[in-house]
């Protein structure tokens, strides 16, 4: 596979990180995982503009000050919680262990629209695993941060009506 990553100055980043074979693994180790993010940001200058964590991935924008620093920053977040947590893993013959997959999806944010949509599906992640019915119930998202900016209603994207609507009784 020939995948080439854009390296584009002053751009948002839209990232999706998985656990290798989906294992629940992230919210069990949360605070690790933040941990990871504070150490990342001791060495490289990013900015986490939104996040959501689901026990078996992140999706993630991210603004980093040096563009061409961005893959070593997912490196770093993933060799960080891997070597400090308590979880069983193997190396392979690549040094590589067996806690993440091995690549991660970057998706280069074109402009506001893209922006929007993304961050959209952020939030709205929790929701389409079956944690939650809305997106403020989920602790593990920057969706509060927004709906205190202004960006979203409290509210926004509450399923609880479609789920009273759908078993309604009309007879």
């Amino acid at each position: 596979m020939n995948y080439k990553r854009l390296f584009i100055d002053n751009t948002y980043l839209f990232i999706t990180i998985v656990t290798n074979k989906r294992k629940k693994i992230l919210i069990k180790n949360i605070d690790l995982l933040r941990k990871s993010f504070k150490e990342c940001k001791k060495k490289y200058n990013f900015d986490i503009f939104s996040i959501v964590i689901i026990p078996d991935h992140i999706h993630m924008i991210i603004k980093p000050e040096n563009i061409n620093e961005y893959p070593q920053i997912i490196g770093l977040i993933k060799i960080y919680f891997t070597k400090n947590s308590n979880i069983k893993y193997e190396i392979n013959n690549t040094r590589e262990a067996n806690v993440w997959q091995r690549r991660f999806w970057e998706h280069t944010i074109k402009d506001e629209k893209d922006l929007y949509k993304h961050l959209d599906y952020i939030h709205f992640n929790p929701i389409k695993h079956g944690y939650v019915n809305k997106p403020k119930e989920w602790q593990y998202s920057s969706f509060n941060k927004f709906v205190k900016l202004g960006y979203y209603e409290m509210d926004w994207c509450n399923f609880e009506d479609k789920h009273q609507i759908l078993n309604m009784n009309s007879e």
